[in-house]
């Protein structure tokens, strides 16, 4: 099947499908005039890539992954120590938000929002104020 084909039943962009391919995560066929011809093997690995991805996996660390899902001899130990590393960074991330956040909200409560120039907004970003 052509590109355009493939984009619509993997549900990813011919652009991001050119990218996996020059990136090496997919190989398809190629017709002898030099068109592009994807499987049904390659629809599902786009899949998994999308799935992947839509996880917050990495290009990396999805290469990583289509490995072990095409070793039959993988151990789900090295899937699960992935998945794992995956969500300590997810984890690293909320704690990050929730410190910005909470910073904002501060910022936001000490500041008057009426007609004067004294803004502690604009103090911390100058990096006059400071942030409790």
């Amino acid at each position: 099947m052509n590109i355009g084909i493939a984009s619509e039943r993997a549900g990813l962009p011919p652009k991001t499908i050119r990218y996996y391919e020059d990136i090496g995560l997919l190989r398809p066929a190629r017709t002898d005039n030099g068109y592009r011809d994807y499987s049904a093997a390659d629809i599902h690995r786009l899949r998994f890539l999308q799935r992947a991805r839509s996880l917050g996996f990495s290009v990396d660390e999805c290469r990583q992954l289509l490995s072990l899902y095409h070793d039959r001899n993988r151990e789900s130990a090295d899937v699960k120590a992935i998945a794992e590393a995956k969500l300590a960074e997810i984890d690293r991330k909320i704690a990050e938000l929730a410190s910005l956040r909470h910073v904002m909200r501060h910022l936001i409560e000490h500041c008057s929002g009426d007609e004067r120039p004294d803004c502690p907004i604009i103090d911390e970003l100058a990096g006059e104020g400071i942030v409790q």
